[in-house]
């Protein structure tokens, strides 16, 4: 194959969410034999739409935010130099290594809650809550200990030369503090969803990549220099603890 470069990763990440797409289609159309999709007598009915988009209108916001995040510290690192952008690459990758089990645990845990919340089930709710929440910290608590100790090994997986481990070590163990706290987050708004309240999820998230994150990292930046930028990171998902345990706190008095 010619080398492509970015458009390269461009057209592979578009090639690749096509053959996922129609993978999805397959599997459900052949194997899932407890879901039977047909548009034969589909008609759109404006409230179901309503609510579907009330769920998902928040999830693609907070999507979005996520890029815009990803390109402002960017913007930001690349006063630095090329190889603190490149670093920050590297954690995005190995980090969805330890958030997806939580991301699966999240596809289990808004069906039980929500179908709870409908049966006025007070006590499964937070039984379940409680679990994912045990669970989430755990894994998290393993991906601290993993970006603590083998540190260099990863970035070597990355063919990290002396100035990229220079900086990508310090990086990795400085934001690698906020998993913790990002794992409790990440169920809790969940659970807002689950519950109806998508809004709380986008108020979060948009606390801690806006509000919290750029701002900060910015302020390190022109202050102390790139290695306090990435404790912009572990302050924001703190931040968003204590965001989430109020509105989780909100939620919980009035249901």
């Amino acid at each position: 194959m010619p080398k492509m470069g970015i458009q390269g990763a461009a057209a592979a990440t578009v090639f690749g969410q096509i053959v996922a797409m129609l993978l999805a289609m397959y599997f459900n159309h052949t194997k899932n034999k407890d879901v039977s999709m047909t548009f034969r007598g589909f008609r759109p009915h404006r409230r179901t739409i309503a609510l579907i988009y009330e769920v998902g209108v928040p999830s693609i916001i907070m999507q979005s935010i996520s890029s815009v995040m990803t390109f402002g510290m960017n913007k930001i690192l690349i006063t630095f130099s090329e190889t603190a952008v490149a670093v920050f690459g590297v954690y995005f990758k190995l980090q969805s290594f330890i958030f997806m089990p939580i991301f699966g645990l999240n596809n289990g845990m808004i069906p039980i809650v929500a179908y709870n919340y409908g049966a006025r089930n007070r006590k499964r709710i937070m039984e379940t809550v409680r679990l994912s929440i045990g669970i989430a910290v755990g894994i998290m608590f393993l991906g601290l200990v993993i970006f603590q100790l083998f540190t260099s090994g990863l970035l070597l997986m990355f063919q990290a030369d002396g100035d990229m481990l220079s900086i990508g070590i310090p990086a990795l163990r400085i934001i690698s503090l906020s998993f913790l706290f990002a794992g409790y987050c990440i169920i809790v708004g969940s659970v807002f969803q689950a519950l109806g309240n998508g809004m709380y999820s986008l108020i979060i998230s948009a606390a801690r990549q806006l509000v919290c994150i750029l701002p900060l990292a910015y302020f390190f930046a022109k202050t102390f220099g790139l290695h306090a930028v990435w404790y912009s990171i572990p302050l924001a998902e703190i931040t968003a603890v204590v965001l989430s345990s109020i509105l989780f706190r909100k939620i919980y008095l009035e249901k």
